[in-house]
């Protein structure tokens, strides 16, 4: 089986988009509102992803990252019950996905992950993951549970959503998601927090209307 319908495999590299809060405290990266198959690019670093969707500017930026929306909403995403529908964070044509957060952070982080494979994601003192040169401050070493004890909803045989976490001490500018390409999914990736969250239903709309108010806010107080 493959995160991905098969007839997928030749399709264009894409990558994930995210929603998140303000960047004080924790905050989380649902993946919501990006397209289907739609590399994230500069979505939440003041561009677009690869299909022309824009988000708010949070300083974000994927590499190698893809964006997969549940086939039981229209998608491709062959994977059900992640923890904030409808869309995940997956990569097709590397080894690894990489997150770069310019503005740092610092105590922990967590997120949600499906896979078919064992998988080791790593957390940096430096922008570019293992390939940036920096020092590692934060592992965590993922298991095979795909499948463990669910069922689709009502399709998608990658069913099983984990949240795991790991705490560090120091500063962290990118994490380095391994795995295999299309057997590999990752969702609400949360910062400054060992547990994942799941954002209220009410609240997705308003998440980034909210951020962008309170980072307003501070400018003006500073």
């Amino acid at each position: 089986m493959k995160l991905i319908k098969t007839s997928l495999l030749n399709a264009a590299l894409v990558a994930a988009g995210l929603l998140c809060s303000a960047q004080a405290g924790a905050f989380t990266l649902t993946f919501e509102g990006v397209g289907d198959n739609a590399d994230i690019q500069n979505f939440y670093n003041g561009g677009t992803d690869s299909l022309g969707n824009s988000g708010p500017n949070y300083g974000v930026q994927f590499v190698d990252a893809l964006g997969l929306v549940d086939a039981d909403n229209g998608g491709n995403g062959n994977f059900a019950n992640e923890p904030t529908p409808n869309t995940i964070m997956f990569f097709l044509n590397a080894a690894t996905a990489v997150l770069d957060y310019a503005a740092g952070f610092t105590t922990g982080f967590s997120f949600y992950y499906t896979s078919s494979t064992v998988a080791t994601v790593s957390v940096y003192d430096a922008l570019g993951g293992a390939a940036g040169g920096g020092n590692i401050l934060g592992s965590l070493n993922l298991t095979a549970q795909y499948t463990d004890n669910c069922v689709g909803d009502p399709s998608g045989t990658f069913c099983n959503f984990t949240p795991v976490g790991v705490a560090f001490g120091g500063t962290a500018y990118s994490i380095d998601f391994g795995g295999t390409a299309n057997q590999t999914g990752y969702d609400n990736i949360t910062f400054g927090s060992v547990n994942p969250n799941i954002p209220e239903p009410g609240t997705l709309a308003l998440l980034g209307i909210g951020a962008l108010a309170f980072c307003a806010r501070r400018k003006v107080q500073a």
